[in-house]
């Protein structure tokens, strides 16, 4: 499994499968300069996910638990 699996299974640990829905299969989880960012639909900008798989994990649980947009 790729790190960009890893980053996507958290995400459906984290929202399961009815909170994931179609936004998870078309989550768009990618690298760049910055370190590992989460593009969901409807969403105008990229989320900062962190450098490590493991600060990309935390990152999702954090942004759940503050309820923008993942629940």
């Amino acid at each position: 499994m790729g790190d960009r699996e890893k980053i996507l299974e958290a995400l459906m640990d984290v929202l399961g499968e009815e909170g994931c829905g179609v936004s998870c299969e078309e989550a768009m989880i990618f690298q760049d300069d910055e370190g590992w960012k989460m593009m969901l639909e409807g969403l105008m900008e990229p989320w900062k996910l962190g450098q490590t798989i493991e600060q990309a994990k935390a990152s999702i649980k954090e942004y759940a638990n503050m309820g923008f947009g993942l629940s």
